[in-house]
């Protein structure tokens, strides 16, 4: 009988370049062993809040979603949906976006679509570690001054007409 030799390495741990090992990924780093998937509705979230945190945007979305969400964010324990008027598509690497917004009168449309860009862009590419291709903006109106606010924040109260 032979005594084992000291220097071999015990049969229950693979070695580092058998097949067992590739297999465990015992030579990958931690951060490569498995895969990650971010829902759609994930990245719409982060992107939702981007926009929003950019000055001169006054609400995400179109008249009609605007609307509904409005009569939403008023019924007893509904919440304001912050992926109204975002859309996303993302893939295993990459994602697009598409946004609706309605911009505060008297800003420059240009340099705000460009800051909620550059916002959305840096806010979804450093939380997601996903590329973003593309974010298409598409500005459906502009709120003015004297305009009647449809989101009116809760307990703000709404003018009703003149009482004489």
């Amino acid at each position: 009988m032979t005594q084992p030799n000291s220097a071999t390495k015990s049969t229950t741990e693979p070695r580092a370049n058998s097949p067992q090992a590739e297999r465990r990924g015992a030579n990958a780093a931690p951060a490569t062993r498995g895969t990650t998937s971010i829902a759609d509705g994930v990245v719409a979230k982060i992107a939702g809040m981007a926009a929003r945190e950019v000055p001169g945007i006054h609400a995400l979305g179109g008249g009609l979603a605007r609307t509904i969400g409005a009569v939403r964010d008023r019924v007893p324990g509904g919440s304001t949906s912050v992926t109204r008027g975002v859309k996303v598509e993302v893939g295993e690497r990459q994602s697009a976006i598409d946004l609706e917004l309605v911009i505060e009168y008297g800003i420059a449309i240009a340099d705000v679509t460009g800051e909620v860009r550059e916002n959305v862009i840096e806010a979804v590419e450093r939380m997601t570690g996903l590329e973003v291709v593309e974010v298409n903006i598409s500005v459906n109106d502009v709120h003015l001054p004297d305009e009647e606010d449809d989101e009116a924040p809760e307990g703000r109260a709404q003018p009703q007409g003149r009482v004489q």
